[in-house]
């Protein structure tokens, strides 16, 4: 999948490196709950759609956790 003229991840800041590597950080905290299951609040990838699914992962990791899901 191309990578957008301007690449978003709503609630994220994206940032591309000189080195073309992308990185993410979430724009609001996780809450508690979720970073003690061990989302991560910044993630960095080669490719944006590594970066993208990278972020889904913490997502669906925070969402987990504060709706009592174990893994």
């Amino acid at each position: 999948m191309p990578v957008p003229s301007t690449p978003e991840i709503p609630g994220w800041r994206l940032i591309i490196s000189d080195a073309g590597r992308f990185w993410a950080v979430r724009n609001r905290a996780f809450p508690r709950t979720a970073l003690r299951a061990g989302a991560e609040p910044a993630v960095d990838a080669d490719t944006f759609e590594e970066v993208r699914e990278a972020v889904a992962k913490q997502e669906e990791k925070a969402r987990d956790a504060v709706a009592g899901v174990t893994p």
